[in-house]
């Protein structure tokens, strides 16, 4: 596996295209990167993570404009994604109809539009990546299993689950150590807080406050 510095995020780029799977850090830990449309490298990441395939890997977005394209969003994820994206906040969105779905991303997708040097990949990349934390999955993780926090644990669960890392770019220790917030965006429903994280939900809620309906639930 090779330590890459934040500067050589072209080179990640260009693993990824080439169907790798690279690590990447960011506020809440190391992430495991995929090409979305490469179905090889989006089943390395659920072998390497011992992940069934029924639990979905997060899409990651260069921009709200993109979700507009790919998803039916309501009122309320539009109001979500313009105050919380760029950043921590995973929306639940349903494809538009008719749209091709993406089995490793499921539907409706948890979608996220990343700031720091995930975001940073993605818009060099110029297309939607899969994402999922760099640690063994539930329900075959145990008490041992957390999520890396630095390039080293990257390297660790690396050799020890055999994961077939091409890269990780170091960028130091990641210091939140907490999920992403996520928030279910159903197109005819109002958004409902699924889990608290990094985003607060009050952040939600006075997000959601224009739209001036009632708050998440």
């Amino acid at each position: 596996m090779d330590v890459l510095t934040p500067d050589q995020l072209p080179a990640a780029v260009r693993l990824l295209a080439a169907g790798q799977v690279v690590a990447v850090p960011t506020p809440r830990w190391y992430m495991l990167c995929a090409r979305v449309a490469d179905p090889a490298a989006t089943d390395a990441v659920f072998r390497a993570k011992q992940r069934p395939s029924t639990k979905s890997l997060l899409l990651l977005l260069d921009s709200p404009a993109t979700a507009e394209v790919l998803f039916d969003l309501s009122v309320d994820a539009r109001l979500l994604a313009g105050a919380l994206w760029p950043g921590e906040l995973g929306l639940r969105l349903p494809w538009k109809p008719g749209a091709k779905t993406v089995a490793a991303v499921g539907s409706p997708a948890l979608a996220g539009c990343p700031d720091g040097m995930l975001g940073r990949l993605v818009g060099l990349a110029r297309e939607p990546l899969a994402a999922a934390v760099c640690s063994i999955s539930t329900p075959a993780a145990d008490e041992r299993d957390h999520p890396a926090l630095t390039a080293a644990q990257v390297a660790v669960f690396e050799r020890t689950a055999k994961a077939g890392i091409a890269a990780v770019v170091d960028g130091g220790i990641c210091p939140h150590g907490r999920h992403m917030t996520i928030v279910d965006c159903p197109a005819d429903a109002p958004a409902r807080l699924e889990r608290e994280g990094t985003v607060h939900a009050r952040a939600v809620e006075v997000a959601l406050t224009p739209s001036g309906g009632p708050h998440v639930g």
